[in-house]
């Protein structure tokens, strides 16, 4: 089990963290690609704020607040209690809006998304329909997906893994981070020197008010490429330890 982080005090670390995440590889990725990538982690904004990216290096980064509380975090109606240290307090302030930030205007056609490098807000029309074009369910609408809070539907729109900037020499960071509130953020794996790997449940900013329908779906960039990110509809390989999320009607049950 691992240690609970050397805190010395009750503060902003106890309801969220500062980090370093990766958007895109610029050595490997094309323009395209670079683009879709950060246009999907930036669109997930239920409990992530994105700072304005930069390049550091073949880059592309983003330093992003997690809105996670910490596991040892309690409130006792009054104030807040870490069950580890016994320190109590007033409960710590949190830099979170009361809302999601949405990428879009649900009245109009315009869209906060990541173009040729740079963070955009762009109207994006909507694909001109063939003629005798038939109508295209959408699989998701009734599907009983849910993520690992059991909130169901739109389980792949409200997940998903961060690439997090942190070295073997942050231990007090690794433990703060280790010590978040799971599901919302779990699973934390250190991938090499200077990477972490964890899983956040963080809604994307463009779900529609159905809360399952994609605003980006059918609409196009400025060049004329799809708006959507690819990760969105191309099919991942599902490792061995890999089962996808309960109830998505895009697994085949074996059973």
């Amino acid at each position: 089990m691992p240690y609970p982080p050397p805190c010395k005090s009750l503060g902003r670390h106890c309801r969220e963290l500062d980090l370093t995440v990766r958007l895109a590889d610029l050595a490997e990725d094309n323009q395209t690609l670079q683009d879709a990538a950060a246009t999907w982690l930036l669109g997930h904004t239920e409990r992530l704020t994105f700072g304005p990216p930069y390049v550091d290096g073949d880059e592309l980064l983003a330093d992003t607040t997690v809105h996670v509380p910490c596991k040892h975090l309690q409130s006792d109606g009054t104030g807040a209690t870490c069950d580890v240290y016994g320190y109590r307090g007033r409960m710590p302030k949190t830099t979170q809006q009361n809302e999601a930030k949405t990428q879009f205007d649900r009245g109009g056609e315009r869209y906060r998304v990541f173009y040729k490098g740079r963070n955009r807000v762009l109207p994006l029309p909507l694909k001109r329909a063939a003629r005798r074009a038939l109508p295209v369910a959408n699989p998701c609408a009734t599907a009983p997906c849910r993520t690992a809070d059991n909130k169901r539907g739109a389980a792949c729109c409200r997940d998903l893994t961060l690439d997090v900037v942190l070295t073997k020499a942050e231990t007090t960071m690794m433990a703060l981070l280790r010590s978040r509130k799971s599901p919302y953020l779990c699973k934390v794996t250190r991938e090499n020197d200077t990477t972490v790997e964890c899983e956040v449940i963080s809604a994307c900013g463009y779900l529609g008010a159905d809360h399952v329908s994609c605003g980006l779906h059918d609409r196009l960039l400025p060049n004329g490429r799809n708006a959507k990110p690819s990760i969105c509809y191309e099919w991942p390989d599902l490792g061995p330890d890999d089962a996808g999320h309960p109830g998505c009607v895009f697994i085949k049950d074996d059973d």
